[in-house]
């Protein structure tokens, strides 16, 4: 018997991949249903997105900050706080760099019969370097001390008037105001108590009581501001000397200034 299939067609008709599959299923058109739905599918993920994208814009803009008066016609840097004034070498005015004023709650007596003052940090190690240089047959006198920047103005512009220097030539032997160690309370003058007449002249390097700063004003952290050849410029100053052993006095005179440490013998 030859057997048909659905379609009466010979099942042997190999050649034609077709004939395999019945005459009511290939009639039937199966893509139909998925063209129908293709564009439902899109239309409904379209709306959808849309919705979600609706709801985040939604989202944001009410929980993005609101502008004030301030910051629509400032920068956006300008309502942060401003730094501290630091003493950056771009500050330094004339080879001198800007420092805070020590407060006067900070600043003690050193010196009793001519009210020189300190902070309280370096009063203390200076006393203790006076009393180690006196065991030593050395007599370490305090000239100056604190001064604060009101005073320092006299002694840039008044006494620079009077001796007829530019401000450039008055800069070599004194600061301007608001440029001084000393208004840091940090800073002191030293004097040689039996050689009084070296008072702030180079030839005080020439005393004992130079040698033996040179030799052990380190030991309680003192250090000399303007030695020979300064990076400042400023003019050598053998009994001007500073306190650099606490943090607060550390980052005040080394801090931006790119200073390197020192090499030394191992």
């Amino acid at each position: 018997m030859n057997k048909a299939g659905f379609s009466g067609k010979p099942q042997n008709s190999s050649n034609d991949l077709g004939d395999d599959i019945p005459v009511a299923v290939r009639d039937t058109p199966v893509a139909a249903p998925k063209m129908w739905l293709q564009p439902q599918i899109l239309m409904i993920s379209g709306v959808a997105g849309f919705i979600l994208l609706a709801l985040i814009s939604s989202f944001l803009f009410i929980t993005a900050p609101k502008k004030t008066v301030d910051s629509q016609s400032l920068p956006a840097t300008s309502v942060s706080p401003s730094p501290a004034p630091s003493n950056n070498s771009s500050d330094a005015v004339l080879g001198h760099f800007p420092y805070p004023e020590a407060p006067q709650s900070e600043l003690v007596t050193i010196s009793a019969n001519r009210g020189i003052r300190m902070r309280k940090a370096a009063a203390q190690k200076f006393e203790e370097m006076v009393a180690a240089a006196r065991s030593a047959g050395v007599t370490l006198v305090p000239i100056s001390g604190f001064r604060s920047v009101k005073d320092q103005d006299p002694l840039f512009f008044g006494v620079g008037a009077q001796r007829n220097q530019r401000p450039a030539e008055r800069a070599a032997l004194s600061a301007p105001p608001g440029h001084s160690e000393h208004h840091t309370g940090y800073a002191v003058d030293v004097g040689d108590g039996r050689v009084p007449a070296t008072n702030l002249q180079t030839n005080f390097e020439n005393t004992k009581a130079y040698q033996w700063l040179q030799a052990n004003a380190a030991r309680f952290s003192f250090e000399m501001s303007f030695p020979k050849d300064n990076i400042q410029g400023v003019n050598y100053e053998p009994w001007h000397w500073r306190f650099v052993g606490d943090r607060n006095s550390l980052e005040m005179f080394y801090k931006a200034r790119n200073f390197k440490p020192a090499k030394i013998s191992p």
